[in-house]
């Protein structure tokens, strides 16, 4: 989408305040979830948990991105989004307080998961729409999202007193809430395209596969999903480290790769502007090759190191991309083009990363016992691999 209005200094704070509440509502349950689980008895449904909302990515954001690009407003479909997050995210607490049992609790929430997947990304598609140079003013407020997501562990672990509650679910959800509310006073963005009925290939969002036709956009989305099936372990498996090394207030704690999400960003669009997008990928995919070497450690000292390493790894490769997606694909499919990079992120990459991590952790368990070196250097190995992939594959601009 091209912006429909230079944004003037208040709206830059509406949609930094959108970032805020929308990444504090999802980092007050995403991190507490797999310790709250443990804590009720469903310790071995935590990754099958990541795997619902990666399942959820591959099915409703490239329908919910084409609706944005061509029938619906963002705006109002952002809102009956979190409105139905909220509803089942309260849902699933209520399941895990009252011992509904694994399944009806994997039910619900893989519902909510179906309402969130899509999220992000129309708040992406919101503010990008307002921006007349995305590559120097999204940083300073997509830092928002993450400044939101940091407030969310010290207030989960200080405040409510929930890193292992099912408070940290309902407080989520009134956020969730909150964030419906907040969209009204959102600067309008229109659909680009007709109003009439759409066909189902539409609907489907299958007209963004064909930006897979291009080369470098084919490496971009390729290794987004690669990168992420190693990933996919981090807030299950970091959250559960982290209490057998004896780290007591494990929300407060993950906030800290938030710490450095908040530098990356904020150094990006000086970085878009010096160095080539490819080697702003690889340090990436790079820093997230140390953290987990680090993690390997099994120590309190390296796990904390590794967490704090979070934010680099996050930012310089998925916020790249994300910029990367806005400059060069076409406005009428900007929204489906986000979409797609949430589904080979969040949905292929994870959904694969869930389900087999699952499996190489119990590899790595003898009784109740991790070993974690060997977890963590195992999944180092396919990260490594993604490292020297797209260093060769990838060519960038001036190769065309």
């Amino acid at each position: 989408m091209r912006p429909l209005a230079a944004p003037v200094p208040h709206e830059r704070w509406r949609l930094s305040v959108l970032f805020f509440l929308h990444a504090q509502a999802s980092g007050m349950w995403s991190v507490a979830a797999a310790n709250v689980l443990r804590a009720h008895g469903l310790e071995r449904i935590v990754p099958f948990t990541f795997a619902c909302g990666a399942l959820a990515a591959m099915i409703s954001p490239l329908i919910l991105g084409s609706l944005a690009d061509q029938h619906l407003s963002a705006n109002r479909l952002l809102r009956w989004l979190a409105t139905g997050t909220a509803v089942f995210l309260a849902l699933t607490s209520l399941a895990i307080e009252r011992s509904w049992g694994a399944g009806s609790v994997l039910a619900l929430l893989q519902i909510q998961a179906l309402f969130v997947a899509p999220m992000f990304g129309l708040s992406s598609t919101i503010v990008l729409a307002r921006l007349r140079e995305p590559q120097r003013e999204f940083g300073p407020i997509r830092v928002w999202a993450t400044i939101g997501w940091l407030s969310a562990g010290p207030i989960t672990s200080f405040i409510l007193l929930a890193d292992s509650s099912t408070r940290a679910g309902f407080a989520a959800s009134l956020l969730w809430l909150g964030v419906g509310a907040y969209t009204f006073t959102l600067p309008p963005v229109p659909p680009l395209g007709r109003c009439g009925p759409l066909p189902w290939r539409d609907i489907l969002g299958l007209p963004a596969l064909r930006l897979l036709a291009h080369r470098e956009h084919r490496i971009v989305f390729l290794t987004s999903a690669l990168i992420s099936v190693p990933l996919a372990a981090f807030y299950p498996f970091t959250a559960l480290h982290l209490g057998d090394v004896g780290v007591q207030h494990i929300s407060a704690a993950m906030s800290l790769g938030q710490i450095s999400e908040i530098i990356a960003t904020c150094g990006l669009a000086t970085l878009l502007a010096r160095v080539r997008l490819k080697w702003i990928f690889l340090s990436g995919i790079g820093f997230g090759v140390v953290r987990f070497a680090l993690y390997a450690l099994d120590t309190k000292a390296g796990l904390l190191c590794g967490v704090a390493l979070h934010g680099f790894c996050y930012t310089l490769f998925f916020v790249t991309a994300q910029l990367y997606l806005e400059k060069r694909i076409p406005p009428e499919l900007r929204g489906r083009a986000q979409a797609l990079l949430v589904l080979m992120t969040a949905g292929v990459g994870t959904f694969v990363g869930s389900i087999g991590s699952n499996w190489w952790w119990a590899v790595c368990k003898t009784g109740t016992v991790t070993n974690w070196s060997q977890f963590w250097n195992g999944l180092n190995v396919i990260l490594v691999a993604v490292l020297v992939f797209f260093a060769v594959a990838y060519r960038g601009v001036r190769s065309e």
